[in-house]
């Protein structure tokens, strides 16, 4: 109730409105012109009959008949009255049955609720909005963001252009505001100059025209964008963007990187606090089937584990927890630490039968692209032909015909294969199918939208990677850069200041693990580090926690020792 005042101002004040109750007013004056005029004609019709009958008689058999209610009380004897009663009953079929709804719902219901979306969603933020974040289209990788800010309680709005969308943004509580793309005035209201950053992530034309007008307001303003095409990150960059990525491309090469004929190497993924964390495939290594304490990992190489993916699920590890072929290690140390972690592992992984990738997509060819690069054989198959590259590696077919899948050679040993479409459900199903075809293949899967990455691990998935997950998590990165280090879906590293209460107390007393879920991998002390520190160490008030968990641990552990 508190905006229908608002709703009654703009509903009546707006031109156009008025214009549509001029016209629904017009129609009910023609409605209610006819009803007088069969009225009068009932009386004349009932005299010629030899009948007499009052004025609201004749109003009552004029709208029962128009309505089509009939109750047949009151009734012509004559031909001439019969005919009448037709006319009217007809009339008024397509007065009130037909026009009278239409009519309604066009100049007076839809102008209505444009009303209620006009004033629900602003058109300008309040005056001392300061540190927020602006995004500029509402997509997959905008909804994996949103759901990040609102975890770290940071502020954002979404522009729309249309109070259609704006309403249906506004029912799944998404914080909106209506105003144009390319008008510098939108960003004014917006105050970009106070906003922490502006996610413009459209079509790359849009997206030059968005850039150019914002920097017509602020040149200060740090802008990320996307790039569909390689060729327009040159010109984003010109027309002003700070970080142009190519989200796609980098999708494709970080799939190409976690297949298993690449190399042996962890992964660097980040660092965070002067503590780098990496990512390694357990597969076909010398600690695969073992038990971490089995392993010697930290004894022969540095590194130290702090978190086992398995299929979707992280896990932080005890001593006698079982590294299977499909776990992927999450590693902690210094660059020296990881150098003698590739030399240890290298060895043991060679491959001679080219790796697959079913899609020739963007996705797919920067898959391939990275495989180039780094001299591993490969094979692409698709089934459009104006992806098909010139030489015997792309094989035109449909990836889901054992023929085409048996030419590129997954029925034979063949490590990896790589899911790379587009259309999560074709994903879903090309999954099901590899792995039913080789029960023992490493399968890398894309996913579009973040609600499907734990399908696809349901189904046989190794590895999932999201398109939306991975821009998600790069702006965050670069929003909190010495905060928050987004690693795979769902899984952070972050820093917290000991709290007071946790201070003179050692690790194990104070049970971080067993409270929250995650697991401190280094205590930073001034300018030093402690990583995997003993369990027996006493807290400080002036140190740092730097600890890695899942999204909904970091929340428990906000919640517990805030």
């Amino acid at each position: 109730m508190k905006y229908l005042p608002s709703q009654l101002i703009y509903f009546f004040q707006n031109k156009t409105m008025k214009k549509n109750l001029r016209n629904l007013s017009k129609f009910l004056a023609v409605m209610a012109a006819s009803i007088v005029i069969y009225s009068v004609l009932f009386h004349y019709i009932m005299e010629y009959e030899g009948r007499e009958y009052s004025w609201t008689t004749g109003f009552y058999w004029t709208l029962t008949v128009m309505s089509t209610l009939g109750f047949g009380d009151i009734t012509f004897t004559s031909d001439l009255g019969r005919a009448f009663s037709i006319f009217v009953l007809l009339s008024g079929i397509v007065f009130l049955l037909i026009m009278l709804p239409f009519t309604f719902i066009r100049f007076f219901y839809a102008p209505w609720l444009e009303s209620q979306a006009q004033t629900r969603a602003p058109r300008e933020l309040p005056e001392k909005t300061k540190d927020h974040i602006i995004i500029t289209n509402y997509e997959p990788i905008a909804m994996s963001l949103i759901r990040k800010l609102e975890q770290y309680e940071l502020n954002y709005v979404v522009v729309v252009q249309d109070t259609q969308t704006a309403a249906e943004l506004l029912d799944i509580n998404v914080n909106v505001v209506i105003g144009e793309l390319d008008k510098t005035e939108t960003y004014q209201k917006l105050r970009i100059d106070k906003a922490a950053l502006v996610f413009v992530n459209n079509n790359d034309m849009l997206n030059t025209n968005i850039i150019a007008t914002i920097r017509e307001v602020s040149k200060s303003v740090p802008i990320i964008t996307i790039a569909e095409a390689y060729d327009s990150i040159d010109i984003l960059e010109l027309a002003g963007a700070t970080e142009v990525f190519q989200f796609t491309r980098m999708l494709g090469v970080t799939m190409a990187r976690h297949a298993l004929g690449v190399s042996a190497q962890a992964n660097i993924v980040g660092s965070l606090g002067g503590v780098s964390i990496a990512e390694a495939y357990a597969a076909h290594t010398p600690y695969e089937g073992k038990e971490l304490i089995e392993s010697g990992l930290r004894q022969k190489t540095g590194v130290i584990v702090v978190g086992i993916w398995q299929r979707g699920k992280f896990e932080i590890p005890r001593p006698q927890t079982i590294i299977h072929p499909n776990s992927i290690l999450l590693l902690a140390g210094s660059e020296e630490h990881f150098k003698r972690y590739d030399e240890y592992v290298s060895k043991f992984r060679t491959f001679t039968v080219p790796a697959v990738i079913l899609g020739g997509g963007r996705v797919g060819q920067a898959a391939a692209d990275t495989f180039e690069d780094l001299g591993i054989d490969y094979r692409v198959v698709e089934k459009n032909k104006g992806s098909i590259k010139d030489n015997d590696k792309y094989i035109l077919g449909d990836a889901a015909d054992i023929h085409a899948l048996e030419r590129a050679g997954i029925s034979s040993e063949s490590p990896s294969v790589l899911i790379t479409t587009h259309d999560d459900d074709i994903n879903i199903y090309l999954t099901i199918y590899c792995r039913e075809l080789r029960p023992n293949i490493q399968i890398i899967s894309r996913a579009t939208r973040d609600r499907n990455i734990s399908k696809l691990y349901s189904v046989g998935a190794d590895i999932v990677m999201s398109y939306a997950s991975m821009g998600a998590n790069k702006i965050i990165n670069i929003l909190k850069p010495d905060e928050i280090l987004m690693l795979a879906e769902g899984l952070n590293v972050f820093k917290a200041q000991v709290p007071i209460f946790l201070a003179d107390k050692t690790l194990a007393e104070n049970q971080i693990r067993r409270k929250t879920g995650c697991n401190v991998i280094a205590i930073r002390s001034g300018e030093s580090f402690i990583v995997n520190p003993d369990p027996t160490i006493k807290l400080k008030t002036n140190e740092e926690l730097i600890l890695i968990g899942t999204a909904e641990a970091e929340k428990e552990f906000m919640k517990v020792f805030s």
